[in-house]
């Protein structure tokens, strides 16, 4: 059975990697074309968007936002910065209303620069930080340019010390480094107690299947279903139609689309350091272009059926 390319929106628990996703559905689909669209931790469950056959080559071109919602315990700072880690030190909390505590996140609103756990994939001299992490080596890790789009407080309990926020912010974030970093800011320590992503890369949870329900449409013409088309994860883009036989022809020989000047003068939402993407009458995905700086050609960067 042909697999349809797209991109499938996984539930995903805790305890599984995004690896063990992708070859998840490597095994159910039957197909080798299957990539995540960024890693979400083991113990992080939620959304984990997963591109299917020519999908793949999209992923770039998604958006690149994820929100989370996700509880910060005071008191606790541990080697990993999340509460799975091994308790390096333990500290009292302040008594604090909402209204200060909600100041205090302003701090993290914005672009803000962090430094990410040293249990993470980030890379260290070509090794992931957290192959260091684990062999017990010193090393440091340079901070890191992100944005925080919102952060919402959702709830503060005192007694326990357990902060819930919601967080939307760039890909790249470390929400284990923000629960670390208000544990000091607060004179306490901290650390990432639970971690839900709701949404990423346009993909929202309501969106979501379990791999299970997959299993359970194995063999089934149906379990194609699940997919969605990957024109559909690309509506944030800017779109230009290729009208006649010989335009498709040159796309897909690789070949620069000469276009009226005026008519991307006249559309503001076209920009010739934005992807583009090209389709022809029937709605059906070409590719990505970009235009050149003189906006007379669309050149292309990515051609679905080249010849």
């Amino acid at each position: 059975m042909e697999t349809k390319d797209g991109f499938l929106v996984i539930n995903k628990d805790k305890g599984c990697t995004s690896h063990d996703c992708v070859k998840q559905i490597r095994k159910l689909l039957n197909t080798k074309k299957v990539g995540h669209t960024g890693t979400l931790d083991p113990e992080v469950i939620g959304t984990l968007p997963i591109a299917i056959g020519s999908a793949t080559r999209f992923i770039q071109y998604l958006p690149q936002g994820k929100t989370y919602i996700g509880q910060i315990k005071l008191g606790i700072r541990t080697n990993t910065d999340d509460i799975h880690g091994e308790i390096i030190n333990q500290k009292s909390w302040p008594k604090i209303s909402d209204e200060k505590l909600d100041q205090y996140l302003n701090r993290f609103r914005g672009i803000i620069k962090q430094i990410p756990p040293k249990v993470s994939s980030v890379h260290v001299n070509g090794e992931r930080a957290y192959k260091k992490s684990f062999r017990n080596e010193i090393f440091e890790l340079a901070p890191r340019e992100v944005k925080i789009d919102e952060l919402t407080l959702m709830k503060w309990d005192q007694i326990n010390g357990i902060i819930e926020i919601k967080i939307k912010c760039s890909a790249g974030t470390y929400i284990r480094a923000i629960a670390r970093d208000l544990g000091e800011i607060l004179n306490s320590e901290g650390c990432l107690l639970q971690l839900k992503r709701i949404s990423a890369c346009g993909f929202d949870e309501q969106n979501s299947i379990k791999i299970s329900d997959i299993e359970k449409e194995k063999g089934k013409k149906n379990s194609k279903n699940f997919i969605i088309p990957t024109i559909s994860a690309l509506n944030h883009i800017s779109t230009f139609v290729l009208s006649n036989e010989e335009q498709i022809n040159f796309w897909q020989t690789g070949r620069a689309i000469k276009v009226d000047i005026n008519y991307f003068q006249e559309n503001k939402s076209f920009d010739y350091k934005k992807p583009i993407k090209v389709i022809d009458k029937k709605q059906t995905l070409l590719g990505i272009g970009f235009l050149n700086k003189d906006q007379s050609n669309i050149n292309p960067k990515l051609v679905l059926n080249a010849k």
